[in-house]
């Protein structure tokens, strides 16, 4: 089978993961159901030897080997979106992807996304990462803003990826939570997953959640409000968002883990801008990683944008974060 070839190592987070969910979780840009289909077609090996069983239980230490074909129905058209870059060099660039800009073309959403920005600034990064992908190493949801990470050339994505999943890049956010975590600093470890009443969205403590790990701290806070920032140490989808939600105090703005709350704000001018958000009030401000040729530590913060800014002026905190 033609096509572009793939090979993983199965990490200790990942064992006893099924085959085809290891699979979706390493190649997110690829549906959870082709990729079964392209187990059952003899294109994942294990170990060496052809696996043709989508749920075959993994091991630690596993070599996994894909070979995933290009599809023709899904070539990417490069699309002239601005970017706001912050750092670029041979092996990478670092960008901040605004809010309400897709990572990916996905399920309803075929244009206007960072990957098809990214073809049109750079047509070099065409299947860096795998087809689709244009370097992009990890993604943040839609309504995210804030840092990202993009390889230039295999090398780089190769090895960015790999820091990725050893949890050696600082990855730090703040968030705009409703009330105030009981405790200043603390760390949150409850495993995530699929929710079993709603594929849409992630759950603590649910039957095959993955481990995550998240380290939080107060920054400020104001009547009802709080303003935190979160280290995440795992990559789990949705993790901010799930994590504080869980604890009593999700992210302003957030529909799917939050819910309307904002009856609950007296002051009209503090409901008004908790109302006109339209996304969650999270932002990933910092990240730090080894740079995959040089070796050097590289450090960036974003400062926060305009909607966020204008959202905790109005609830009553400091302004030019």
């Amino acid at each position: 089978m033609s096509g572009v070839a793939h090979r993983h190592r199965v990490e200790a987070p990942e064992a006893k993961l099924r085959l085809d969910r290891f699979l979706a979780l390493r190649h997110p840009e690829v549906s959870r159901s082709r990729l079964a289909a392209l187990v059952k077609a003899g294109a994942v090996r294990v170990d060496g030897a052809v696996c043709r069983k989508p749920s075959e239980p993994l091991c630690e230490g596993m070599d996994v080997q894909v070979v995933i074909p290009e599809l023709v129905e899904e070539r990417l058209e490069p699309e002239a979106i601005a970017l706001e870059v912050i750092h670029e060099d041979d092996d990478l660039l670092v960008l901040n992807k605004p809010a309400g800009l897709v990572v990916h073309p996905g399920a309803g959403v075929r244009q206007g996304t960072l990957a098809a920005a990214l073809l049109y600034r750079d047509p070099g990064l065409a299947g860096i990462g795998g087809a689709g992908r244009c370097g992009l190493v990890h993604r943040l949801d839609r309504g995210t803003s804030g840092l990202m990470v993009v390889a230039r050339n295999d090398q780089a994505h190769r090895r960015l990826s790999a820091a990725f999943r050893r949890r050696e890049v600082e990855k730090v956010y703040d968030a705009v939570v409703w009330g105030r975590p009981r405790e200043a600093e603390g760390e949150i470890e409850r495993p995530i997953g699929r929710d079993p009443r709603n594929r849409v969205k992630m759950a603590v403590d649910v039957p095959r959640g993955r481990h995550a790990l998240s380290r939080y701290r107060v920054r400020e806070e104001v009547p009802g409000f709080a303003l935190v920032a979160v280290r995440i140490l795992t990559g789990r989808t949705h993790q901010v968002r799930v994590h504080l939600a869980a604890i009593g105090h999700p992210l302003v703005g957030d529909a799917t883990y939050g819910g309307e709350r904002s009856r609950s704000v007296v002051d009209p001018l503090r409901r008004k801008a908790v109302r006109t958000l339209g996304r969650p009030a999270l932002h990933a401000r910092r990240l730090a990683f080894t740079h995959p040729t040089t070796g050097r530590r590289l450090a960036f913060v974003c400062a926060w944008p305009e909607d966020l800014e204008a959202l905790w002026t109005a609830l009553g905190g400091r302004p030019n974060r």
